[in-house]
């Protein structure tokens, strides 16, 4: 069974202009986990900051763009998590299999974060859908490369096209969404997730 680790802080000197965008961002995370992000305010990202408002619109804009930088940082980690957790040797469903797992432990260690990705960004405007459709759209670029390995291909099987790609990107993010919503061990969909991606790639033949 896979367990919720908390992410470690980033080591980042606060004396620095990166060290304070790094501490604001880690303050934002913070504060959707103990507030939400609709209910959180610029106060509460500074007050885990423990830094001034002053400095937090040197570096952004407004909470809307610190989370929108969050998400940004946050979605292109588990894209390189997924990407590098495959094994484009093993059989092509162990490789499925692994990608999951990874898509799991990305979202599993922040699951406030994660909720608010799903649920929140589409309400947020034209900044936010276009980090949505940016994001959806390098999503399905990884999973058309990872069901191009030699194995796939042996196995008579090319990659989905974009429209499949996109229902399973939705249909994963909406079973995280409501397994986090119901308060479930996200690691419990690894099993279903799994079986539902081999079905839907591997009647691409």
């Amino acid at each position: 069974m896979i367990r919720a680790e908390p992410i470690p802080p980033v080591a980042a000197d606060p004396g620095t202009e990166s060290g304070f965008r790094r501490r604001l961002l880690d303050g934002m995370a913070s504060t959707i986990r103990e507030r939400g992000y609709r209910d959180s305010t610029v106060a509460d990202v500074v007050r885990h900051a423990r830094t001034s408002r002053r400095t937090f619109y040197e570096h952004f804009t407004s909470k809307q763009d610190c989370f929108i930088v969050l998400l940004t940082e946050r979605n292109n980690e588990t894209i390189r998590r997924i990407d590098t957790a495959v094994d484009p040797d093993a059989p092509w469903r162990t490789q499925i299999r692994q990608a999951v797992e990874a898509w799991i432990r990305s979202s599993q260690e922040d699951p406030s974060v994660t909720l608010s990705w799903i649920r929140v960004v589409p309400a947020l405007g034209e900044d936010a859908r276009q980090l949505q459709r940016e994001t959806g759209e390098a999503f399905i670029d990884l999973i058309q490369k990872l069901t191009s390995t030699r194995e796939f291909t042996t196995a008579g099987l090319r990659p989905p096209t974009r429209q499949v790609a996109t229902i399973l990107l939705g249909g994963f993010r909406e079973l995280i969404a409501t397994t986090v919503e119901d308060g479930n061990d996200i690691a419990g969909i690894i099993d279903v997730a799994s079986e539902a991606a081999m079905a839907l790639i591997g009647a691409h033949r």
